[in-house]
C-alpha cells in the first residue's frame, strides 16, 4: 500500500502550482524568459549531506562538479545529467539524491552544469554529455562508468549512451529515473495518464521540446532515444511511477530493450507521481537505496 506521504504528494504539488506550469503553453514560456532574466541559483546546498566531499572545475565553459563520498577513494564513476524539462535548472532534490549515490554507492558523481534550453540544445549538449563519459571510460574504463539521469536528464544520458555506443562504447549502466524518451509525445496511453499526472502536462512541454530541439526533427537520436534501435547497450535500470506521462513510453523502453537483448532491471511503482525518487517519501528513500545497491554491485 501507498504511504501517507505519497499519498499527498499529489495534492501538495497542486497546491504548489507544479502543473499549471505545463498546462498553459504561455506560462512555460514566460517562466522560460523569467529565468533568463534571473537565472536560478545551481550549485549544491550548504547543508549538503557531511558524508561527501564537493569540488568544482571549469570544462569548456561549463561548470562540471565532483562529488565523492568521504570513506575512501572510489573506484567506480557516473555521470549525473538533471531533469527539469529542459529549461529548469538543478535544485535541491536532485543534490540529495547525488550526495546519497556518491556516499552510499561508493562512486564519484560527475554533474555537469549544462546550459539550458534556449541557449543549450539536444544538438550541442547531448554530444558534450558523451564527451564526458567517453572521457571517463578512456581514464578508467567503460566498465567502471554509469550515466544517470531523470526526466530530461534522463533522455540526455539516453541519447549520450547511445551515441557511445555507435563507437563501441558501452557503458557499465545506465540509470534512468522517470526518463522522457519520446519527445513527440504521441503515445496513446498519455491520454489516460495525463488527467492523473499532477505535475506535468503536454502543451507547455510541447513549448519546452521545441527549445531544446532546435532544428533537429523529433525523431532524431539526440531528441527521442526511444526510437533508436537499442541492440548493443549496456544494462538499464528504469525507475517509473504510474500515475506520470512518461510511464506509457517508460514500458515501451522496457519491453523493445529486453527484445534487443538489455539487460533491464524495472522498478515500477504503482501510483507514484514524476521523479518519485528525488521525493521526500519512503518510496522514495526504497528508490534511493535502491540505485546506491545498483551502484554497488
Amino acid at each position: 500500500m501507498a504511504s501517507l506521504a505519497s499519498r499527498l504528494m499529489p495534492p501538495v504539488l497542486a497546491v504548489l502550482g507544479r502543473k499549471r506550469r505545463y498546462a498553459n503553453p504561455q506560462a512555460t514560456l514566460d517562466q522560460v524568459a523569467g529565468d533568463r532574466l534571473r537565472p536560478k541559483a545551481y550549485g549544491p546546498p550548504r547543508r549538503l549531506s557531511r558524508d561527501v566531499h564537493i569540488s568544482v572545475r571549469d570544462d569548456g565553459g561549463w561548470p562540471v562538479y565532483d562529488v565523492v563520498g568521504k570513506g575512501g577513494r572510489p573506484d567506480r564513476h557516473a555521470v549525473y545529467l538533471h531533469g527539469g524539462a529542459w529549461i529548469n535548472e538543478i535544485t535541491g532534490h536532485h543534490w540529495r539524491l547525488i550526495a546519497r549515490l556518491a556516499a552510499a554507492g561508493g562512486t564519484r558523481i560527475v554533474v555537469p552544469i549544462y546550459p539550458l534550453a534556449p541557449q543549450g540544445t539536444a544538438a550541442t549538449v547531448v554530444p558534450r554529455a558523451a564527451e564526458l563519459l567517453r572521457g571517463l571510460a578512456v581514464e578508467h574504463g567503460a566498465e567502471q562508468v554509469s550515466v544517470i539521469g531523470d526526466s530530461a536528464g534522463g533522455q540526455i544520458a539516453l541519447s549520450a549512451g547511445l551515441l557511445l555506443r555507435r563507437e563501441g562504447i558501452v557503458l557499465r549502466r545506465t540509470v534512468l529515473i522517470s526518463p522522457a524518451l519520446d519527445l513527440r509525445l504521441g503515445n496513446p496511453e498519455i491520454d489516460d495518464v495525463e488527467p492523473r499526472d499532477p505535475w506535468l502536462a503536454r502543451p507547455g512541454l510541447r513549448e519546452a521540446i521545441d527549445l531544446w530541439r532546435a532544428d533537429l526533427p523529433l525523431d532524431d537520436m539526440r531528441v527521442s532515444p526511444l526510437l533508436t534501435d537499442l541492440a548493443g547497450l549496456g544494462p538499464l535500470a528504469v525507475f517509473s511511477g504510474t500515475v506520470d506521462i512518461t510511464y506509457p513510453d517508460v514500458r515501451l523502453l522496457v519491453s523493445r530493450a529486453r527484445e534487443a537483448g538489455v539487460e533491464v532491471d524495472f522498478h515500477e511503482a504503482r501510483g507514484m507521481v514524476h521523479v518519485y525518487p528525488l521525493l521526500p517519501i519512503p518510496e522514495g528513500r526504497a528508490a534511493r537505496a535502491a540505485m546506491a545497491a545498483l551502484l554497488r554491485s
